[in-house]
């Protein structure tokens, strides 16, 4: 074999894992979602609450308060002193947000950018594209709203198109009509000012910094506009 054709083992038995880490979560999330459907639950909140709880698991006997636990039950809200891994991890914060599957995402959205800065930053930093080829089959419950917050708190004049390519990826992932519907109303009302903000910021400045200096022009950007605005069903 040439030297070029070696396989990388390595990072194929990454990609794997981390692809079914992403399966057994999607898998999860879907079968809670179904659950708080058929328990016909009483409100937003109550249905969020059994879909970011399905990676829970009862307590056992031997899990009982007083014995032994080495390992503890849940690791997702364990306090104190920091496991192995996410010591390793710490340094995600000072390198690039560049994840590779929508696993990857997932855990450093919710464990390093933690701030409304931050998620913009890194959103802008991976484009409409990448965030398009990460979510071509589901945006995780919750990782929508909280996109779009985060984009609606700090969208700059300079970045409209960008932020439009975002949302227009988006909008092209699967279950995104179903992840729409399932936005709190504080998430809602983010949209709704986001998209009041692009259309503020669509006229073009004296210093030639508007959408009409981009790639399509001013005309285009407002017929990508206003189909964005029937897609996420905006007033």
């Amino acid at each position: 074999m040439k030297r070029n054709d070696v396989i990388n083992f390595k990072a194929l038995e990454k990609e794997l894992q981390a692809a079914l880490i992403a399966d057994e979560k999607y898998k999860r999330e879907n079968a809670a979602k179904l659950r708080a459907v058929e328990q016909k639950v009483a409100s937003y909140e109550e249905f969020r609450g059994i879909v970011l709880a399905s990676h829970l698991k009862p307590l056992e006997q031997k899990d009982k308060m007083g014995g032994k636990r080495p390992v503890p039950w849940n690791c997702h809200t364990s306090q104190g002193r920091p496991s192995q891994d996410e010591t390793n991890e710490l340094s995600l914060e000072k390198t690039l947000f560049q994840p590779e599957t929508s696993a990857e995402f997932y855990r450093d959205w919710r464990r390093h950018l933690r701030s409304g800065p931050e998620r913009y930053e890194a959103l802008l930093q991976l484009g409409g594209p990448k965030l398009g080829r990460l979510f071509q089959m589901d945006v995780g419950f919750g990782l929508l709203g909280e996109m779009l917050v985060a984009l609606a708190d700090h969208v700059r004049p300079a970045d409209c198109w960008a932020v439009l390519g975002i949302l227009h990826s988006l909008a092209s992932t699967g279950r995104f009509t179903l992840n729409l519907s399932l936005m709190s109303r504080a998430e809602r009302e983010s949209c709704r000012a986001l998209f009041q903000k692009l259309q503020a910021m669509g006229t073009p400045s004296s210093e030639g910094q508007g959408l009409g200096e981009q790639p399509g022009g001013l005309q285009e950007e407002e017929g990508l506009l206003q189909e964005l605005l029937m897609l996420y069903h905006v007033d």
